[in-house]
C-alpha cells in the first residue's frame, strides 16, 4: 500500500549548473513538504552518460545547500527507498520496459527525431517533442497471454539496443488530471502528443519511463516541477496506468524568464545558482524577489 505521508522530491540533472528557476521550483517543493509534516527526497537525474558530468553532480549538493535547501533522503544522506542515482536503478526501469513489451503497451522505432520532424514539418517548442506520425506503428505487438510469458526469453541488452521503443497512446482518448496549482489540466491522446519515446536508441531508459518508475518506487506523492512539463504530466499517467502504479498529484509552478521573456534554461550561465554565489548573492533576497514563482 501507498504511505499516506506526504512524500516531495527534488530531480536535478547534472548536466550543467542550476539555475535560479531550478531553485524556486525546488523551493516550492520544500516548501510544500514543510507545510504537511512530510519528507523531501533528492534524487540525481544523470541517466545520460553523454550529457552528465561529475562536476555538476558535485555542484548540485553545494549550490542547493547554499540556497537554503534540505532534504531528508538523497545520495548523500542515504534513506530506504534508495539507490538514489538513476545511473543505479536500471535492473527497476528494465523491469518496467519487458512488463510494456509484454502487454503490447510498445513497439519498436528505427525512426529519428529528424526523422519525425521531417515527416510532421509542424512547429513545436524545443522543450516538447513533435507529435509521432506513426510511421513504425504497424510493428506493435499484441499484449502476450499469461501462459506465453512463461516463455519469453530473458530480457538481454540486445533487446533494449538499436531501436527507440515507443508508447502507443490510445489515440482520441482524454487524459486529465486536478493540478493543485493550475487546476485541471485536459489534452486528448494522439492531437495533444503523440507516440513517445520510454527507452532510446542507444540504449538509455527514457525521461518519461524511468521517472514514473522511480516516483512509484519512491512513494512520492506529490510531485512539484515547471509548467513546461504539463504535458509530460500527460504522458507519465499513461504509463501509470500500463504499468499498474498508483499516480501522485502534481504541481505545476510558473517559469522564471528572462530580460527577454525566454524562460531560463542552463546556458543562460549568469543566473547559474554556481554564479550567483560567486557574485555574492543573498540567497533569501534571491528567493523573496521570486517568490511569485512558485
Amino acid at each position: 500500500m501507498r504511505e499516506t505521508k506526504y512524500r516531495g522530491r527534488l530531480a536535478p540533472s547534472p548536466t550543467g549548473y542550476l539555475h535560479l528557476g531550478h531553485a524556486m521550483t525546488f523551493w516550492c517543493a520544500q516548501e510544500r513538504a514543510r507545510k504537511n509534516n512530510g519528507v523531501l527526497v533528492l534524487r540525481i537525474e544523470d541517466l545520460d552518460p553523454d550529457r552528465c558530468r561529475s562536476e555538476f553532480h558535485q555542484a548540485i549538493y553545494e549550490d542547493l545547500r547554499w540556497f537554503g535547501l534540505e532534504w531528508n533522503e538523497g545520495p548523500d544522506v542515504g534513506g530506504e527507498f534508495g539507490p538514489y542515482l538513476q545511473s543505479e536503478r536500471r535492473d527497476r526501469y528494465l523491469a518496467a520496459w519487458k512488463n510494456l513489451r509484454t502487454d503490447g503497451f510498445i513497439y519498436p522505432c528505427t525512426c529519428s527525431r529528424r526523422d519525425v520532424l521531417n515527416a510532421t514539418g509542424a512547429p513545436h517548442s524545443e522543450s516538447e517533442e513533435p507529435i509521432y506520425p506513426g510511421t513504425c506503428r504497424s510493428s506493435v505487438a499484441a499484449a502476450v497471454s499469461a501462459a506465453e510469458r512463461a516463455t519469453l526469453p530473458p530480457v538481454t541488452a540486445a533487446a533494449t539496443t538499436g531501436v527507440n521503443w515507443r508508447f502507443r497512446v490510445p489515440d482520441g482518448s482524454p487524459v486529465e488530471f486536478l493540478d493543485q496549482h493550475l487546476g485541471r489540466q485536459c489534452a486528448v491522446a494522439g492531437k495533444d502528443f503523440g507516440d513517445f519515446v520510454v527507452w532510446r536508441g542507444d540504449d538509455v531508459p527514457a525521461y518519461q519511463l524511468a521517472v514514473v518508475v522511480d516516483d512509484a518506487a519512491m512513494h512520492i506523492s506529490e510531485v512539484v516541477r515547471g509548467a513546461d512539463l504539463v504535458t509530460s504530466t500527460f504522458r507519465q499517467l499513461l504509463l501509470y496506468r500500463a504499468l499498474d502504479l498508483t499516480s501522485p498529484q502534481f504541481y505545476h509552478t510558473p517559469l522564471i524568464s528572462d530580460s527577454l521573456g525566454n524562460r531560463l534554461a542552463k546556458r543562460h550561465a549568469s543566473l547559474s545558482l554556481r554564479a550567483l554565489r560567486e557574485a555574492g548573492a543573498n540567497p533569501r533576497s534571491l528567493r523573496a524577489e521570486y517568490a511569485a514563482y512558485r
